[in-house]
């Protein structure tokens, strides 16, 4: 009889712990369901804000033209067949520090920091990205246009954001779930009835620059692979966040199975959300319209499409998206870190849970000081930087996504050949999608190191290389740093080895590890 050979809730990691009881670091189990693992994965992808801060971008690549639909299509691809590394991975070691410790597992300590670095890091740039925006249409909002234009008062407002998302992450995994519901009901609505009646009107007014949408703008061949890959690597950060439900695993009912459902759950909504709304913005206005403003496409096109006093419920919608995914991006990031040091491979405060909260209490303030440091120096030193960390982001998520999708091969490799299924979705899906981030990461190196004033893929730079290769490359590299000095401080997690997965029913190595009290 054929063998499907993956594992279950018998073997690998010691079992699901049931809802009300400590998971293998203290966190609290079993206080996710499925819907509530969506909301939170959808949450952290923040669409309204991801689509607001990028489309713009996006039309104003040259050769995109009307292709940015194709573009999501395209960056769909390589998330899907990661996906299913990332479902089987979290079916054999259900650890809320995911990519870094699969990775760990399969390549060995050293690469698999660096991998899970990379995670980490690409978390703590976002969170600048996420409270500029929530505070500019929080502003905007409320009417108070002046404020929502300056730099001084929207850093003043992010960092208010970041404070206040770090209450409710160190207060517990519950409270944060159930202000996700709040905060997505107010971020979907107003998307649905923009998305249906940008349409509509456009197709009855014919506004300025309206284009009649085509087959030919979701599957084309005229983009050039400069331009692809550009728009790729777009199209990866707003996917990017939709496997924070796996990094709150062990807080999920049926830690091995429903997270990595959610998972996949969750890159089919969003697809279909990214491809109908920019279709419905560039239906109404065309391309040319939309790179006109890459730093905020949503105001305008939505005082144009809703009018003076509707086009509320838009920033309404932005401002909550992007108050939501700050929400959500510290929430796996504190996780994160946590198993980092629950494995010995960050010091000890990261991993202290509190007795009350059952959360990774002192690690959470910890980062959050990080995120408002950086989010201010940022804005302090060129408030473009902020484009170019979006790009940026999209490197280091390229790493990560394609370390997890190869682990996922090569930690299987044993079972590859004792069914199809094992062979086409622990290996070829995978691997398939590490080798396209692959490509993409190499692509999107080599154009964004130059710097011509502006005028190419950076919006900064310094003695003539872009500011996307600088922050991308120059976080990996105080990565390295980080990772030499925690291989002094602590070395034992740095002697581990490559693992492959033991079989069924057998234990996994260094599965129950937590911080000592």
């Amino acid at each position: 009889m054929e063998s499907t050979s993956v594992p279950s809730t018998a073997g690998g990691a010691a079992g699901t712990p049931q809802g009300g009881d400590e998971s293998a670091k203290g966190l609290s189990s079993g206080a996710l369901g499925l819907f509530a693992s969506i909301v939170i994965g959808v949450a952290s992808v923040a669409p309204a804000y991801s689509l607001a801060a990028t489309v713009g971008i996006l039309a104003g690549i040259a050769g995109i033209g009307m292709g940015s639909p194709f573009i999501f299509l395209a960056g769909f691809v390589p998330m899907i067949l990661v996906a299913s590394g990332f479902f089987y991975m979290n079916r054999a070691d259900p650890d809320c520090g995911e990519t870094f410790i699969w990775t760990s597992r399969a390549f060995g300590a050293p690469l698999g920091w660096i991998i899970g670095f990379a995670a980490v890091a690409s978390s703590v740039i976002v969170m600048a990205n996420l409270v500029q925006i929530a505070a500019q249409y929080m502003f905007l909002m409320v009417g108070m246009n002046s404020a929502a234009a300056s730099t001084f008062w929207n850093t003043v407002g992010g960092v208010a954001w970041i404070l206040i998302v770090t209450v409710f992450v160190a207060i517990g995994i519950n409270v944060s779930a159930r202000a996700q519901y709040v905060l997505m009901a107010l971020q979907m609505i107003p998307l649905i009835l923009f998305t249906a009646w940008a349409i509509i009107k456009g197709y009855a007014t014919h506004p300025a620059g309206f284009a009649p949408i085509r087959l030919s703008w979701f599957f084309t061949t005229h983009v050039s692979g400069s331009a692809l890959a550009a728009g790729v690597v777009l199209a990866v950060f707003l996917y990017w966040g939709w496997d924070t439900v796996l990094a709150v695993n062990e807080e999920s009912e049926d830690s091995r199975t429903m997270p990595g459902v959610s998972a996949v759950l969750n890159t089919l909504i969003l697809v279909v959300m990214y491809v109908l709304i920019t279709a419905a913005m560039q239906c109404y206005h065309g391309p040319g319209f939309l790179a006109k403003n890459p730093g905020d496409v949503f105001s305008p096109i939505a005082h144009d499409v809703m009018g003076s006093t509707w086009d509320r419920l838009v920033f309404l919608c932005i401002f909550t998206s992007g108050a939501a995914s700050a929400l959500t991006t510290l929430l796996p990031l504190t996780r994160q870190t946590l198993s980092m040091a629950a494995h010995k491979s960050l010091p000890k405060v990261f991993g202290r849970i509190h007795p009350k909260y059952m959360t990774p209490f002192w690690g959470t303030i910890i980062l959050s000081a990080v995120s408002i440091v950086y989010y201010v120096l940022l804005t302090w030193w060129n408030v473009n930087a902020l484009y170019d960390a979006i790009s940026a982001i999209g490197i280091m998520v390229c790493i990560a996504y394609g370390g997890t999708g190869l682990a996922c091969t090569v930690y299987y490799r044993k079972e590859l050949l004792k069914s199809a299924k094992n062979f086409f979705l622990m290996g070829v899906a995978p691997t398939a999608g590490a080798i396209i981030f692959a490509l993409i990461l190499i692509k999107v190196l080599w154009d964004d190191y130059p710097y011509d004033g502006g005028n190419g893929n950076s919006y900064t730079g310094i003695h003539g290389i872009g500011g996307v290769f600088l922050m991308g490359v120059g976080t990996m590299v105080v990565g390295v740093i980080l990772m030499a000095i925690m291989w002094i401080v602590r070395p034992e997690f740095f002697k581990r080895g490559p693992e492959t997965w033991p079989g069924e029913g057998q234990p996994i190595p260094y599965a129950e590890e937590r911080v000592a009290e």
